[in-house]
């Protein structure tokens, strides 16, 4: 079972996922691609390795940008799973900029 990390094992988490930050007790980043299929395909693939994990997210798409907000709700905070779950978006997403 997860459990919440506190502040301090928060922040020095963080510096594992690049370009995420703690906003309003999340681990919060937005994503920018080149176009709407682009981002469109990032979901895609992103919802797959949040499924197999069990841990979704909240996010949501406007044209090339998708802002995602990563928080365990099961123990009320942040959690090892949100911040494995932001390092496999991150990768991703540097997958779908690349191609």
């Amino acid at each position: 079972m997860a459990m919440a990390l506190s502040e301090t094992e928060q922040q020095e988490r963080l510096g594992g996922v690049p370009g995420w930050a703690i906003e309003d007790g999340a681990l919060a980043r937005t994503f920018t691609f080149p176009s709407f299929v682009v981002a469109f395909g990032f979901m895609a693939s992103a919802a797959i390795v949040a499924e197999k994990m069990n841990h979704h997210p909240e996010w949501s798409n406007v044209y090339n940008r998708v802002t995602v907000r990563l928080v365990t709700h099961d123990v009320g905070g942040i959690s090892d799973l949100d911040f494995e779950l932001a390092a496999r978006m991150s990768e991703l997403a540097a997958r779908a900029n690349d191609s």
